[in-house]
């Protein structure tokens, strides 16, 4: 039976990862346990945020002289997904999702379970496109069979990391015949993270085949998925997957819980996931309490029609910083008040995740006190 242990460890700078070191030379951490990453680093977010890569490229060098495999062949085999931008109180952080086998018994009747995957290339001339959305649905159909997970209700989040098109991109396709949807980097990158919201649906069987075609990406917004965080950067070349849920079939003490965010000032999301956990805020979670959270993982989005509640809001007016940037920071001030921990998950760009200015909040979290 497999056994699921969540590590959420801190940075000094993007390309620290001294306390994982430190896990695995005590032996706490196998590295051969490591199933994947989810993190948060201090860059910008957008095209240009090499911090990602950074992160990326020093974690695969260390994995690489722990596990005797070239850093290049762990790159398809481990995802290890990243988030710039950690504006505001949020802290550069990032969680090690580990599973292990063993002969234990299940201490509860449903345990965190995960799965992996990974699709082929995405070409350039497909990012954003019915092709693609099909590309990442396969994938996460295949990580959903990996976690072993049985009913696609008990599925909580879903990680996607899909690649975007560069100029470089754009104009290696367009002289080969093939015109990509877009040669903005930038749109690009909304363009692959609706791509993978639908494939998310699509696979969760929230939307169906005929419900959509490539007009319906970033066109209409009453497709959806709950559950689906998505992220794009030129730091990958295919889509990466992660499926977090509960299973039956996993032992352990951790367990997932998402709720739906309506909107930015949705605290109510927040208290709620805790309180599905057996984990109460009050206004704010109890220190003691606060040591039974493994992993809190939020998407959000700047409301495009500029009201919240009915009120104004200047984020997608300001020429001088990103709306994704004010997102982030707002967001995260709102639930790291709640939890009392800045390590938290908060990424932007949450097109089809969740309702128009709002997103998701997932939190990992023990059944136990006292144990993560």
């Amino acid at each position: 039976m497999r056994t699921a242990r969540v590590f959420r460890l801190s940075m000094a700078h993007p390309g620290d990862l001294s306390e994982l070191e430190g896990l695995i030379a005590d032996g706490t951490v196998r590295a051969a346990e490591i199933a994947a990453i989810i993190g948060k680093t201090e860059g910008n977010g957008g095209v240009n945020d090499f911090t990602r890569g950074y992160f990326t490229q020093t974690l695969m060098a260390l994995l690489s002289t722990h596990l005797n495999r070239p850093a290049a062949q762990l790159l398809h085999e481990i995802p290890c997904v990243l988030s710039g931008g950690t504006e505001g109180v949020m802290s550069p952080h990032y969680s090690v999702f580990c599973v292990s086998e063993s002969e234990a018994a299940p201490v509860h009747d449903l345990a965190l379970a995960v799965g992996t995957a990974f699709s082929a290339p995405v070409a350039a001339e497909i990012v954003g496109r019915r092709a693609h959305v099909d590309s990442v649905a396969a994938a996460v159909r295949q990580a959903v069979a990996n976690a072993g997970i049985e009913r696609l209700e008990d599925v909580h989040f879903v990680q996607v990391k899909c690649p975007c098109v560069t100029v470089a991109r754009a104009a290696a396709a367009i002289a080969a015949g093939k015109a990509p949807l877009t040669s903005d980097p930038g749109k690009s990158m909304a363009y692959a993270r609706a791509a993978g919201a639908f494939g998310v649906a699509l696979a969760l069987g929230e939307i169906k085949p005929d419900d959509f075609d490539d007009a319906s990406l970033l066109g209409d917004f009453t497709l959806q998925s709950p559950r689906a965080s998505i992220s794009s950067g030129v730091e990958v070349e295919s889509n990466e997957v992660v499926v977090l849920g509960n299973s039956p079939h996993w032992a352990g003490r951790l367990r997932i819980a998402h709720r739906p965010m309506i909107d930015a000032l949705d605290i109510g999301a927040v208290v709620d996931v805790l309180a599905d956990l057996g984990i109460s805020a009050n206004p704010q979670v109890a220190a003691a309490a606060a040591t039974r959270i493994a992993s809190v993982l939020v998407k959000c989005e700047p409301d495009r029609r500029g009201r919240i509640r009915g009120q104004r809001h200047t984020m997608l007016d300001d020429t001088d910083i990103n709306a994704q940037r004010h997102i982030r920071g707002a967001v995260a001030g709102l639930v790291a008040g709640v939890i009392g921990d800045g390590r938290i998950f908060v990424s932007g760009g949450a097109e089809h995740q969740g309702p128009d200015g709002g997103g998701l909040i997932a939190v990992v979290a023990s059944q136990d006190r006292g144990n993560v």
